[in-house]
């Protein structure tokens, strides 16, 4: 059965009306099938699907990301991969099932591969926890992320998740730390990471194993600190306005890109990637393969390098810095506080000259 989002009711109408066409045995009596009206149909349909995909708005696009059908992390695992042996544990207090994490081969070479896992069902996806991570499944990361860092083997990560699982337990084994520690790790390695968006990116649970020299994004995913309703929510006490707060908050891939936050768009199929999981596969795999190519005569100082100045740059294009090339670990602070001190002398002479009259006044009142 397929799942329809509220904007697609058209779409709904148009493919029961085919799927009657292209069997007649479940209309009254036994009828020839009528292949003129099926053309005009599909037609017909795929004129809508252009025209509703073309036109899509933030909170729309956000529906999309989180569609029951979208491929998961696991698909792409399954069907990008060869030999994949998924690893387990943070040697530390457990195994978390909402990330899969493995060493796997990618046309010939081997890859450490690591995917926010959601599930397809009710069953799985608690058992995924919906993709929410807690403290270990991050620990987990860290150690196989620096295990590939030893053995020289690129990182793969496919980010879906609505965020890090902000429960008592998690909070008391440390969430924000752990979080802290995998942007740390992802920072450091001397190996190419690329991470893939392939539904929804949420807050400090993406940006944690998102930290890479490549951020790619599905079309139809989004990247964001805070879901749209969690925005609304917080801002204008109403949760119902997240059409306002997901415009404000560009979260959209082209959005992202234009701001430089992102690489790379992977292009979907008309309709979202669900209804064409073929394309999505070699979309996907040809980004993967392009940009790992990118990196083979690279030394590992500068994958590092590069990777820093990525993040550096971010936001700066009309800002202090103009050029990636001019920033390095030893640049100078981009706001020297001693000569902001001289700029502003006169008026903190001023106000110290105003508080200490207050402080006399008081004192003698």
């Amino acid at each position: 059965m397929k799942n329809y989002l509220n904007f697609e009711t058209d779409i709904k109408n148009l493919e029961t009306e085919l799927e009657k066409l292209k069997d007649p045995y479940n209309q009254e009596g036994l009828s020839e099938v009528d292949t003129k009206k099926i053309s005009e149909t599909q037609q017909e349909l795929d004129n809508k699907l252009k025209t509703i995909y073309s036109n899509l708005d933030p909170w729309q696009k956000t529906l999309v990301a989180r569609h029951e059908d979208r491929p998961k992390s696991k698909f792409f695992i399954d069907n990008l991969f060869q030999d994949f042996i998924l690893l387990a544990g943070d040697r530390y207090y457990g195994d978390d099932k909402s990330v899969i994490v493995g060493l796997a081969r990618f046309e010939g070479q081997s890859v450490l591969v690591i995917g926010q896992e959601k599930g397809d069902n009710l069953e799985n996806r608690i058992e995924r926890n919906f993709g929410m991570m807690r403290p270990e499944g991050y620990r987990k990361s860290i150690r196989l992320m620096e295990l590939a860092n030893r053995f020289n083997l690129p990182i793969i990560s496919f980010i879906d998740t609505p965020g890090a699982y902000p429960g008592v337990g998690a909070e008391e084994r440390g969430q924000a730390e752990a979080i802290a520690k995998s942007i740390e790790c992802c920072m450091k390695l001397k190996v190419p990471t690329l991470a893939i968006i392939i539904g929804e990116g949420g807050s400090g649970g993406a940006i944690a194993l998102a930290s890479s020299n490549k951020v790619l994004m599905l079309e139809n995913a989004i990247y964001s600190v805070i879901s749209p309703e969690g925005c609304a929510t917080i801002l204008w006490r109403d949760p119902k306005k997240m059409l306002d707060a997901a415009k404000a908050m560009k979260l959209s891939a082209k959005d992202l890109l234009e701001l430089n936050v992102i690489d790379e768009i992977i292009s979907e199929p008309t309709g979202g990637a669900h209804r064409d999981k073929d394309i999505i596969l070699k979309n996907v795999f040809d980004s993967i393969s392009k940009n790992l190519s990118f990196f083979k005569e690279m030394s590992p100082e500068e994958i590092l390098n590069q990777r820093k100045n990525k993040f550096l740059n971010i936001g700066r294009g009309k800002g202090f810095v103009t050029s990636s090339e001019n920033l390095s670990a030893t640049q100078k602070p981009l706001i020297d506080f001693k000569d902001l001190i001289k700029s502003r002398k006169s008026m903190m002479i001023g106000a110290g000259i105003i508080l200490a009259l207050l402080a006399v006044f008081v004192l003698f009142s």
